[in-house]
């Protein structure tokens, strides 16, 4: 008989809005059901163990469920990371459950469990960036997964989705990637460690108001005709699919319901991207239908 392969998630969350998970669990094809309970490749199974938003336990128990995932599948787990770390106040600002009676600093769980994790994917931009968590004052002293694991000299492959809150697909799409081909390789990845796949282009370059930038014509008020640049729309420097990829099931996106892009996937959200509805200061866009 054919053995199906079990691959153990524990999910953390740190300094979050919850807004990534209910991103995900929204995720129209595959559903959730389908990434937790069905094959969603033959022979290969997600088991969700540890959840804090949708697992039905609490206290102890839960907390029992994660560490003993941690220490009987060393090298064989993901470990799926949402929200900033604090690494201040020694877990005053964020912790997950006791040890000899004292709270576990969030920072503690996510270096020791991503210490021997097969591989960690960072959710959502406060994750893979710090993101709203880290942006200043940051009195918390929040970082990103990539910082904490710097600064502790952790090395295990380390994936970032980033987005407030990321699209779905680019979290299913990932975790179907490393079930489907193993890890990342060499080029899969850009500088900021975000898979090309999805964050390969620029939102400018297949923005259905291209046209209008390069006619040089710009709307001065919200709702108006033209492009968004001068409102402070962040696509000109922010890499994602949101305009072939759509949301909600492919119904729209910022852009096309007349919002603008306001640079949620981009390694400085949202300190560097602000103010947020003002325009940019003026960049050259060398990257445009360049590939990357």
């Amino acid at each position: 008989m054919a053995t199906t392969i079990e691959y153990p998630v524990i999910w953390l969350q740190a300094a979050t809005c919850t807004g990534c998970p209910v991103s995900v669990l929204n995720s129209v094809s595959p559903t959730i059901k389908n990434l937790l309970i069905d094959e969603i490749l033959p022979g290969k199974h997600i088991s969700l163990r540890f959840h804090t938003t949708v697992m039905a336990g609490c206290g102890e128990q839960i907390i029992n469920v994660m560490e003993n995932t941690w220490k009987q599948h060393k090298d064989g787990y993901l470990l799926v990371v949402e929200g900033g770390i604090p690494t201040r106040g020694n877990g005053k600002y964020c912790s997950l459950g006791e040890r000899n009676g004292a709270p576990v600093p969030i920072a503690a769980r996510v270096a020791e469990l991503g210490a021997d994790a097969l591989a960690v994917i960072a959710l959502g931009t406060c994750a893979a960036y710090g993101g709203v968590a880290a942006a200043a004052p940051n009195f918390s002293k929040a970082v990103s997964v990539a910082e904490l694991f710097r600064s502790t000299g952790i090395n295990t492959p380390l994936i970032n989705v980033p987005g407030c809150p990321p699209h779905p697909d680019w979290f299913s799409g990932t975790v179907a990637n490393i079930l489907l081909k193993g890890l990342p390789e060499a080029g899969d990845l850009d500088e900021f460690g975000r898979p090309k796949i999805f964050y390969g282009r620029l939102i400018h370059e297949n923005c259905q108001r291209r046209a209008y930038y390069d006619e040089k014509k710009f709307a001065k008020n919200p709702g108006d005709e033209g492009c968004l640049y001068e409102l402070g729309c962040k696509g000109p420097v922010t890499h994602a699919d949101c305009p072939t990829r759509l949301w909600n099931g492919g119904t729209n996106w910022c852009v096309g319901s007349g919002g603008m892009c306001i640079g949620c996937c981009s390694p400085g959200f949202p300190d560097m991207v602000s103010p947020i509805y003002q325009q940019a200061p003026d960049l050259s866009l060398p990257n445009i239908g360049a590939s990357r």
